[in-house]
C-alpha cells in the first residue's frame, strides 16, 4: 500500500462518512439519554464503520514501526499450548495480564501475528469508541483528532500494551463521571495488570472531580512548572521513589538513550484544550456540566504532564498523559468548538483546527518519524 494512502487515506474516509451522515443523518443516529439530557449520537453500526479501517491498518502495519517487532517476537515466543502456561507464568515479572492474553491468543490462533494485532486493535478501538460515541458531541471530529494528533500511531502501532489499559479505563468513564469510585478503581486495578502505569488514574479520578480548574488541578499545573525549573532535583527524587518498582531504571535509561523529552511543538498541541478552557472558563462554569468539568480538569493535568515530559523523558513521562489527554482532545475539544464560539466563528475555527492538525500530523510522521 502506498505510504501516503496508508497514512492519509483515513482522513478521506472520514470526509466520506461526514458526507453520508449529513445526507442521511436520521438513519445513522439515535437518541440516547446521558444523565438528565437527551442527546443525538451516531449508532453503533456507523461507529464501527468509522473505526474499521483503523483496525485493518493496525493489523497490517510494518514490523519496523515503533515496538511492533518487539510485540511480534513476544507473541511468537509465547506458549503454543495450554500445557506451557505454567512455565511461562514463572517468567513474567510485570504486566501479566497482557502477556497472558498474548499467550492465549497464540494458543488459539497459532502463529498468526497479523490476526493477533487485528484482534488487539479491535478490542482497543471498540472500548475507546464506546466512550467517544456516548460522550463526544462529534464522533467524527474526535476520531480525526485521535488520528491527526498521532496518538493512533503512537499507541496502536507502538505502545499497545499501555493503550489496552487506557482503553479499559475509557470504557469505564461512566463510573468516573458519575462518581462511582469503587467500580472505577476496580477497573483501574484490572487495567494495571496490563500496564502498571494505569495506577496513575486512581488519584486523578478524585482530583478531577468538582469545579473546572479547581485548586488541585491548578496546583498540579504549578507543580509541573516547578519540576521544569528544578528538573535535576526532580529526576533524583523520581529515581529514589521508583527503586522498588518495575520502573526502577527509567531515569538512567532515558539518560543513557539521550531522551531529550517530548517535542515542544507536540506539548503545545496537547495544551490547546486546556488553553481554550481557560479562555472560555466563564462559559464552562455557566454550563456546569459535570462531565465537561471533569474533562476540563483532565486537560489541565494533561498539559502539566506534557510540560514535565518536555523537560525530562518523552519515552516514559511523555506516555503518561494518554490516560487523560483522550478526555481533553476527543471529548472536551469538540465541545469547546461547539459551545465557546458563535456558529460562524465555530465553523472557521473548526476548519483552521483541521488544517493545523493535518500539518502537525505530517510534521510528526515525516520529519520526526520519517515513515513517509
Amino acid at each position: 500500500m502506498n505510504a501516503y494512502i496508508r497514512y492519509f487515506g483515513y482522513f478521506g474516509y472520514l470526509l466520506l462518512l461526514w458526507f453520508i451522515s449529513s445526507r442521511r443523518h436520521g438513519s445513522v443516529t439515535r437518541k440516547e439519554q446521558i444523565g438528565n439530557e437527551t442527546v443525538t449520537r451516531y449508532n453503533w453500526l456507523f461507529a464501527l464503520l468509522a473505526i474499521a479501517p483503523l483496525i485493518y491498518l493496525a493489523a497490517t502495519r510494518s514490523i519496523y514501526f515503533g515496538d511492533t517487532n518487539v510485540y511480534r517476537r513476544g507473541f511468537e515466543q509465547s506458549p503454543s499450548s495450554f500445557s506451557g502456561f505454567g512455565a511461562f507464568l514463572e517468567t513474567l515479572t510485570k504486566d501479566r495480564g497482557f502477556y497472558l492474553f498474548a499467550a492465549l491468543m497464540r494458543t488459539v490462533l497459532g502463529n498468526r501475528p497479523v490476526v493477533y494485532f487485528g484482534i488487539v486493535a479491535a478490542i482497543q478501538l471498540v472500548l475507546l469508541v464506546s466512550m467517544l460515541r456516548k460522550y463526544s458531541n462529534d464522533l467524527l471530529i474526535s476520531l480525526f483528532v485521535f488520528v491527526a494528533s498521532a496518538d493512533y500511531l503512537s499507541f496502536m502501532h507502538n505502545g499497545i500494551r499501555q493503550f489496552v489499559a487506557v482503553c479499559m479505563i475509557c470504557a469505564a468513564s461512566k463510573f468516573i463521571f458519575e462518581r462511582r469510585y469503587i467500580p472505577a478503581v476496580l477497573v483501574i486495578l484490572f487495567a494495571s495488570q496490563f500496564h502498571q502505569s494505569a495506577l496513575i488514574m486512581i488519584p486523578i479520578i478524585f482530583i478531577t472531580q468538582g469545579n473546572p480548574w479547581n485548586k488541585s488541578t491548578v496546583g498540579l499545573l504549578f507543580g509541573a512548572i516547578i519540576v521544569v525549573v528544578l528538573v535535576n532535583q526532580f529526576t533524583g527524587l523520581l529515581d529514589s521513589l521508583l527503586q522498588e518498582t518495575q520502573y526502577a531504571n527509567i531515569v538512567s535509561d532515558w539518560t543513557e538513550w539521550d531522551d531529550n523529552g517530548t517535542n515542544p511543538l507536540r506539548v503545545l498541541v496537547y495544551c490547546v484544550p486546556a488553553i481554550l478552557s481557560l479562555l472560555g472558563l466563564r462559559y464552562i462554569r455557566e454550563e456546569n456540566n459535570p462531565m465537561i468539568n471533569i474533562c476540563t480538569n483532565m486537560s489541565v493535568i494533561s498539559a502539566g504532564l506534557y510540560i514535565v515530559s518536555m523537560a525530562t523523558s518523552g519515552i516514559y513521562i511523555g506516555r503518561l498523559p494518554i490516560y487523560v489527554c483522550l478526555y481533553a482532545n476527543c471529548i472536551l475539544l469538540p465541545w469547546e468548538l461547539e459551545n465557546l464560539f458563535s456558529r460562524q466563528s465555530s465553523e472557521i475555527i473548526r476548519a483552521l483546527m483541521i488544517v493545523l492538525f493535518l500539518a502537525f500530523y505530517y510534521y510528526q510522521i515525516h520529519f520526526t518519524w520519517g515513515v513517509i
